[in-house]
């Protein structure tokens, strides 16, 4: 089984635009999430599901430059995006994650795909019941699971969110969630990038964390947090984009 993980990343994100690229501690954000999950053991793969549009260009560049796919299709249908960018890759089992989470957990995605590989089930996630932070959000499933989406619906809101047909369609599909023991106080925060406040708290986590520790993990970040709970403010009163 061939486990690759596809990142989505475009430029006209439409409350940060560019975002991917926006530079932290000297690299893009996308360079520095690409150098977490390189510390993933079970991955045989990255590649990055970006868009035809122009302003991709530097995303394709940045995937040369660090030697990782990348796969350039439509902007709106990103359900087809995403299944040709995992099967550039020859991927059996997608890994997918988007390009705004650049905190991302290693050790959170080793654990989403053992939990997949130790199950029968078509799909294996943390976002189902949320009890980790938004940017930690992992998402596994089978690359012929996502093929058969893609010719069951055509349906706009499905074809723009990936896997979205698969988990509200338990009839169809089995289904398993990754919970975590953290408190509520600490799945609920935001640790995503979609506005300049969410850009400016991750900047600080890795200004302060990724000098000293370039391999920290959620631990490291959520110790950080109560040391410092002024930097929860910085993006606290950020609401989440509704699918």
């Amino acid at each position: 089984m061939k486990i690759v993980c596809t990142i989505e990343a475009r430029m006209k994100s439409s409350r940060l635009p560019g975002k991917v690229l926006l530079p932290v501690c000297g690299k893009p954000l996308l360079e520095l999430m690409i150098e977490r999950l390189r510390q993933v053991p079970e991955l045989d793969g990255i590649v990055i599901a970006t868009t035809a549009d122009p302003s991709c260009q530097p995303i394709e560049e940045l995937a040369k430059r660090v030697g990782v796919g990348c796969f350039r299709g439509s902007e709106d249908d990103v359900l087809d995006r995403v299944l040709r960018s995992a099967q550039s890759a020859q991927a059996d089992l997608i890994v997918e994650l988007t390009g705004d989470c650049p905190l991302i957990d290693p050790d959170l995605v080793s654990e989403v795909i053992r939990e997949f590989r130790s199950r029968d089930v078509d799909y294996c996630a943390n976002v189902l019941q949320r009890t980790h932070p938004r940017g930690m959000d992992v998402q596994v499933f089978p690359a012929k699971v996502l093929a058969q989406v893609a010719e069951l619906t055509n349906n706009p809101s499905d074809r723009e969110h990936v896997s979205i047909y698969i988990y509200t369609h338990p009839e169809l599909f089995r289904l398993h969630n990754v919970t975590s023991s953290l408190s509520p106080e600490d799945a609920d925060l935001r640790l995503t990038v979609d506005t300049p406040d969410d850009f400016k708290l991750v900047s600080e986590i890795f200004q302060r964390l990724y000098p000293t520790n370039p391999r920290f993990r959620l631990a490291d970040i959520l110790k950080l947090m109560r040391e410092h709970p002024e930097l929860r403010a910085i993006n606290s009163h950020v609401r989440q984009k509704t699918v």
